[in-house]
C-alpha cells in the first residue's frame, strides 16, 4: 500500500528506528514520539495528551512501537512464587495502559478518506490459545490485555473509519542486546528484516481483518 503520512511512536527503540527508515525509503512522510526525542511518557495520560494532542495532521499509518520486557531489573518469572505486585503492574502500565492512552486518541489522528492502518507491536506470548511453556506471567498477562484493547478498540473505529484496519502485531524475535538473554533456541531476525515482515504483513491487511492479531509471516495467531 501507498501510505503517504506515518506517524511512528517509539521510534527511538531498535524496532521503531527501523520502520522510519523503512517508511522513508518508500517515499513516506513520517512523523516521529518517543521518550528521549519528545519526552513522551505513554505510562503518564497527561505527557500522551500533550505529545498526540499537540499534532495537526492526520495520517493513513500509525504504528505504536514501544514496549518492555525488564522493567526496573524485574526479569520474566520462571514460577508463581516469583510473582510481584508491582513487577506486574509495571507491565500492565507499559504494555497495555500505554498503548490504550494512544489508541484513546487515534480516531483524531486517522485519515477517514483513504485505506488506513493502525498497528500496535504485541508478542506471541500474550496469546491464551498458543501458551504451551507456562511462566512470564506479568508480560504475558500484559500482551493479552494489550491484545483486547486493539480488538475492542477496531471495533468502536470500524464505526467511524470505514477504511481502517486495526491490528495487533507479533514481530517476531527481534535480535537486540535486550532480548539476547531470553532468545535461547529461538529463530531470531534483524530490525531491519522485522520491519519488512511486518510492512509486507499490513500492505496485505484490508478493513476485513480489522481487530485481528497476526504474526510476521502473516498467519493470525490465536489469542
Amino acid at each position: 500500500m501507498a501510505w503517504k503520512n506515518a506517524l511512528i511512536i517509539g521510534a527511538s527503540g531498535g524496532i521503531g528506528a527501523a520502520l522510519v527508515a523503512a517508511l522513508e525509503v518508500r517515499g513516506v512522510q513520517v512523523k516521529t514520539l518517543s521518550r528521549s526525542a519528545d519526552g513522551l511518557d505513554i505510562t503518564d495520560e497527561a505527557s500522551v495528551e500533550r505529545s498526540l494532542g499537540a499534532l495537526q495532521q492526520t495520517f493513513d499509518l500509525i504504528i505504536v512501537a514501544t514496549g518492555a520486557l525488564v522493567i526496573d531489573g524485574a526479569e520474566p518469572e520462571k514460577s508463581l512464587k516469583q510473582i510481584s505486585g508491582q513487577a506486574m503492574m509495571d507491565q500492565f502500565a507499559v504494555n497495555a495502559v500505554g498503548p490504550a492512552l494512544i489508541l484513546a486518541r487515534a480516531a483524531k489522528l486517522t485519515t477517514r478518506d483513504r485505506p488506513a492502518h493502525i498497528a500496535v507491536l504485541s508478542a506471541r506470548v500474550g496469546s491464551i490459545g498458543d501458551n504451551r511453556l507456562g511462566g512470564w506471567y506479568s508480560y504475558r498477562a500484559a500482551k493479552a490485555a494489550v491484545n483486547q484493547i486493539v480488538h475492542t478498540a477496531a471495533i468502536e473505529l470500524a464505526r467511524t473509519h470505514k477504511q481502517l484496519n486495526c491490528v495487533a502485531l507479533h514481530p517476531g524475535t527481534v535480535q537486540t542486546p535486550f532480548t539476547a538473554k531470553y532468545v535461547e533456541r529461538h529463530k531470531t531476525v534483524s530490525a531491519d528484516q522485522a520491519v519488512q515482515n511486518l510492512l509486507g504483513v499490513l500492505d496485505g491487511l484490508t478493513p476485513k481483518e480489522t481487530g485481528s492479531f497476526y504474526d510476521w509471516s502473516g498467519a493470525k495467531v490465536p489469542w
